[in-house]
């Protein structure tokens, strides 16, 4: 984090190293991109293994301002290291730049982030929601998701037999 934070001073927002010795990294989301491909492109560092992207919702914090957290692992093979991002996104405008086009297993994370925190990432080239259906009404791991709250009911549709193929489903 030294060599980025060198690079990129008004990137790194925040540093510190949690409780089990892990270094972390808060960065300005508008510098997400460019630190990112930094940590991949740079001949030193070569993290070039993504790991996964979640989300953090601060509801409940003492310091709950800005409202959620999306924290990326990444890894490179050459160090045998592992480097840890957050990125802080407000309740009120939860959007920050895309992964996808550096790396492309950022994909689904971001559709799975964006599908239960709510969070959209810009860019991105298919942010649907990827585990609940469309009509769903709401972002179930944020703290403030009610649990008895009912969903709106949706009429059975036609899933195509990808197993046994055209013909086999009994109708003509």
């Amino acid at each position: 984090m030294d060599r980025v934070s060198a690079h990129f001073p008004e990137a790194v927002v925040e540093r510190y190293v949690d409780r089990a010795g892990g270094a972390w990294a808060v960065i300005h989301p508008d510098s997400l991109p460019k630190v990112a491909a930094f940590l991949k492109n740079d001949a030193e560092l070569e993290f070039k293994l993504f790991g996964s992207i979640d989300g953090v919702d601060r509801l409940h914090l003492a310091e709950n301002d800005p409202r959620f957290e999306v924290v990326y692992f990444l890894y490179s093979f050459k160090r045998h290291e592992h480097v840890r991002l957050k990125v802080r996104v407000s309740e009120h405008q939860p959007v920050i730049p895309t992964l996808v086009p550096l790396f492309r297993g950022a994909n689904w994370w971001e559709r799975l982030t964006f599908d239960f925190y709510g969070i959209r990432f810009e860019g991105h080239p298919d942010l649907r929601r990827i585990l609940l259906y469309d009509e769903f009404q709401g972002h179930p791991l944020r703290k403030d998701y009610a649990l008895r709250d009912r969903q709106p009911l949706i009429p059975e549709r036609p899933i195509k037999d990808i197993f046994r193929g055209p013909g086999t489903s009994g109708h003509s």
